[in-house]
């Protein structure tokens, strides 16, 4: 039966399936056709059968083309996944270089690259590219029509900034990505108290630009001033760009500059946000637990509403902690959309909420959503991997096979894509592939548990108990020093049919709200197939509200 499971997988993944069904319709047209001409230009009968005689001689072939070379039906494949259309209401703002005498304001000319997106991502029906895909082409040769084909806009906002003392000297450009044509371009040499003042005069000019229309209220949101605290603004820029890098100790350093932040200004709305992503983000990094960690990510994105509630990335934190940790379904949704009404240009809130329907079940929406993402950040390495992930949990794992090879072509040192490559060869009863990508993810993370936990997992399914035991051993040893969500070891223990000692590890899991597993796979994933028929199971899911 394990090999009639995998061959059907390998069928499924060379797509063999489809190429019978278009050559079956396509020999059942051919047949009709030749039924109407034959006899109308008098040809002898033996003309219609070479005719049948030929087609289905063919179809062993083409199975065979489609089995050794990997034939594909393009036309046939879900459209869910946004391709490199351009819109001509669309942008991409490049990283503004830094020409300070210090290059240490870099941060400075990396804050003003993203206050711009976010200023623009305000504008209704202006497709903007998310910071995350622009930051790739920061310090490279620029091309501006390979940029705008990657990017899939239309045109591409450059400049720079020079910092000197209280002075400021910031110049943009807006060119059509298609002839490099210059289509607005502006100098801005100011005291740096009207940094405000340029970045929201530069969106207003793009948006005059692409003819895209501006309400007196998005107009008025463009326009408005985060804080009057320059030396405030200074730390959250500072703050913002080291928990971007997504390392233990860029949240470290990002958190004790956004904390400055709001000591030199309390009311500085965009700062408790700050704060709220980063302890959002902790436990998935295995930095802290969920229970340490997500009630002050609530707190602080709750006190970035009192503060101004018209901030959607105030209400996309929100949101975060209500899905993962407090598991307040309808919360969760009804500020989800709260932040799309506000600013449905920002991916992270597009990203996040795709995870929401994955939690719920509703796979659909969850691979329109991601894709939706991808459009407004088609660079992301976090959102090209779930993309893939997405499909996996949608049982479409063929497509999933090829956006997780894409995602680790992308970046083959962002372990996460490995990770989730080895839980897609899993399925595909590829176990040998499987083992390597596992490995190679916990090599690469420095044995991160969600890697050492998969690999237990394979181990498991394949029978080999031994390893399976020591993977389990190690999620031990690497609980003394960081998160190691308890999730991970319920897993394990499915693989190696232990069903009363997974369950013990899920109720654990419960118990700790160890949300950034437990949520995250419980509904959707596969493995957690043979676990279903359980009573304790539906238990579980009904006491967090997925029944």
């Amino acid at each position: 039966m394990a090999r009639l499971g995998r061959l059907t997988r390998e069928l499924q993944r060379r797509h063999l399936y489809r190429v019978a069904v278009v050559y079956g319709a396509v020999a059942f047209v051919l047949w009709q056709a030749a039924e109407i001409v034959v006899p109308a230009l008098r040809l002898p009968d033996w003309v219609l059968t070479l005719v049948v005689v030929a087609t289905l001689a063919g179809f062993p072939v083409a199975l065979l083309l489609a089995w050794v070379f990997d034939v594909r039906v393009p036309w046939l494949r879900r459209s869910e996944v946004v391709g490199r259309a351009r819109d001509r209401r669309s942008v991409a703002v490049l990283p503004f270089a830094n020409l300070s005498a210090d290059p240490e304001n870099e941060y400075f000319s990396d804050g003003v690259t993203e206050d711009i997106i976010t200023r623009l991502c305000k504008i209704p029906g202006l497709k903007v590219i998310s910071r995350h895909s622009v930051m790739q082409y920061k310090a490279k040769a620029q091309n501006l029509r390979e940029i705008g084909r990657d990017l899939g806009v239309a045109t591409i906002l450059e400049g720079s900034v020079r910092r000197a003392g209280d002075r400021v000297r910031i110049t943009a450009q807006l060119a059509n990505a298609k002839t490099d044509e210059h289509i607005w371009a502006e100098t801005y040499e100011r005291e740096l108290t009207d940094i405000f003042a340029i970045q929201s005069d530069v969106a207003i000019r793009i948006a005059d630009a692409l003819k895209a229309t501006l309400s007196p209220a998005v107009r008025a949101r463009i326009e408005k001033q985060p804080t009057a605290n320059l030396d405030a603004h200074n730390s959250y820029l500072l703050g913002t760009f080291y928990w971007n890098k997504r390392t233990e100790e860029g949240f470290r350093i990002g958190l004790q500059h956004l904390e400055e932040a709001i000591a030199k200004d309390s009311s500085y709305a965009l700062a408790h946000v700050g704060v709220a992503d980063c302890y959002n983000l902790l436990p998935f990094y295995g930095v802290a637990h969920p229970g340490q960690a997500h009630p002050k990510a609530k707190a602080a994105a709750l006190k970035a509403l009192e503060l101004d509630d018209t901030l959607a990335e105030a209400h996309t934190s929100l949101a975060f902690v209500e899905t993962w940790y407090d598991w307040d379904w309808s919360v969760a949704e009804a500020e989800f959309k709260r932040a799309l009404e506000l600013n449905p240009g920002y991916a992270r809130t597009h990203h996040w909420y795709a995870w929401y329907h994955t939690i719920r079940g509703e796979m659909d929406e969850a691979v329109a959503r991601v894709a939706r993402a991808r459009e407004l950040d088609p660079l992301s390495l976090i959102i090209n991997t779930d993309v893939g992930d997405l499909f996996y949990y949608s049982r479409r794992y063929d497509e999933a096979l090829e956006q997780q090879l894409k995602a680790v072509g992308m970046d083959p040192s962002f372990w996460p894509a490995h990770v989730n490559l080895g839980r897609v060869y899993v399925q595909n009863g590829m176990f040998r592939e499987a083992i390597e990508s596992f490995q190679r993810a916990i090599a690469l993370s420095g044995e991160h548990p969600s890697g050492v936990g998969m690999l237990g997992y394979a181990y498991a399914v394949i029978g080999m108990k031994s390893e399976a035991a020591a993977a389990l051993d190690k999620l031990e040893e690497l609980a003394a020093r960081v998160n190691v969500p308890s999730y991970l070891r319920a897993i394990v223990c499915v693989g190696l049919g232990d069903m009363d000692e997974a369950f013990a590890w899920l109720e654990k899991a419960h118990a700790e709200r160890d949300s950034a597993w437990l949520v995250y796979y419980l509904k959707a994933d596969p493995w957690a197939d043979s676990l279903r028929g359980d009573g304790r199971f539906k238990d579980l899911l009904e006491r967090m509200g997925l029944s």
